[in-house]
């Protein structure tokens, strides 16, 4: 079904996770081949931001001069909380994106994770006339936000500022009844303001496609040869008012499983529903630290902790075993801060979008892993 005009395959390329070589800078020959096969298989959405590392500079070498503009379409997002001083500088996060990007338009602009006190910086710079203002000018198709709070504060924003098209809502099993992150709530209240949604976090930064060994057990239950991360997908693909469904694909094999996924997609059997509940069961008795991978705390921290890898590492001993959970710590935090070492400024927390407490989930990583 189209929205907004357009007609949108319901799987579109996440920029953010993309994969890197052992110096940590991009692997573009792998990266052009993840893109090819992805326009190979007629789909066409991508979206980046300014505030994922360098992902418009990547987006720009291995898409964009190598392909037509009319091939695909292209979002990025306006980060105002995240540096700028004044009025003048958040706005010019747009021409810097253009710049990066070597694009004369976008076909879809989004105020970037609308929620908590990021929103005080788009409203007191009033960025949402502004991006309006580009679209009237021909520069931006359509425009509209990334939400991370709850249904009533969406309500709020969306009562506020009706002229938004659409929104992107963080959406997957675990979260649609989550009381923090109210995906389904989330979505009905898109759905009553007629706003199309596109979908973020479907597989949780990655925690989806490799669950908990319990999670895992059931799902295998259903005597099917399909992935975990086929689960989670087809758990947001049957849902109405869907412009996308985005993913954040780090290698070739995760851009063609997903190909796969999308072209085998079914919605599910009474039974597979019945299996879906008992691992959303079993994932909430978990109690997991529900990290997504964002690095949004890391752009943050002082002393530049793996502050992700942390909370994995910890998801991993209280899952698996300590000792698992400190093999991956160690991993982790090779050559870099410790959890000790957090001078608990509260820099992290305040840019999670999945509100962690994460100062104490640090300390609970010194009693863990020793250090």
């Amino acid at each position: 079904m189209a929205y907004l005009g357009e007609d949108i395959p319901k799987l579109g390329f996440g920029l953010m996770r993309l994969p890197r070589l052992e110096d940590k800078s991009p692997d573009l020959e792998q990266i052009k081949q993840m893109i090819d096969t992805f326009l190979a298989a007629g789909l066409t959405y991508f979206d980046t931001a300014r505030v994922y590392d360098d992902s418009e500079e990547v987006t720009r070498k291995c898409l964009i001069e190598r392909y037509p503009r009319d091939a695909f379409q292209l979002a990025t997002k306006n980060a105002c909380w995240d540096g700028p001083k004044s009025k003048q500088e958040a706005e010019d996060q747009f021409n810097i994106s253009m710049e990066t990007l070597g694009v004369d338009y976008l076909d879809y602009y989004l105020l970037h994770n609308i929620g908590d006190a990021r929103t005080d910086y788009f409203d007191k710079w009033d960025m949402w006339n502004f991006a309006l203002g580009l679209k009237d000018k021909g520069l931006v198709k359509h425009v509209g936000f990334s939400f991370h709070d709850n249904a009533d504060i969406l309500r709020e924003q969306l009562t506020k500022h009706p002229e938004m098209e659409f929104v992107q809502l963080q959406v997957n099993y675990v979260d649609w009844d989550d009381l923090s992150i109210q995906s389904r709530r989330c979505m009905e209240v898109a759905a009553e303001f007629e706003k199309p949604v596109i979908v973020m976090e479907p597989v949780r930064g990655g925690a989806l496609a490799d669950p908990f060994p319990k999670v895992r057990q059931i799902l295998e239950e259903s005597g099917t040869d399909a992935t975990p991360a086929d689960w989670a997908l087809r758990f947001v693909w049957e849902k109405p008012n869907l412009i996308t469904v985005l993913s954040g694909m780090s290698t070739l094999e995760q851009v063609e499983q997903n190909i796969a996924s999308l072209k085998n997609f079914k919605p599910f059997t009474d039974d597979e529903r019945k299996i879906l509940a008992r691992a959303q069961e079993a994932y909430a008795a978990q109690k997991a630290i529900p990290c997504t991978n964002c690095h949004y705390c890391m752009d943050n921290c002082p002393v530049e902790m793996n502050i992700p890898g942390i909370m994995q590492a910890i998801n991993r001993a209280d899952a698996f075993s300590v000792r698992n959970g400190t093999f991956g710590y160690r991993f982790n935090t090779m050559g870099g801060p410790k959890a000790s070492e957090c001078l608990q400024c509260g820099n992290c927390e305040a840019a999670c979008p999945q509100h962690i407490d994460i100062i104490a989930q640090l300390e609970r990583a010194v009693e863990l892993f020793g250090e």
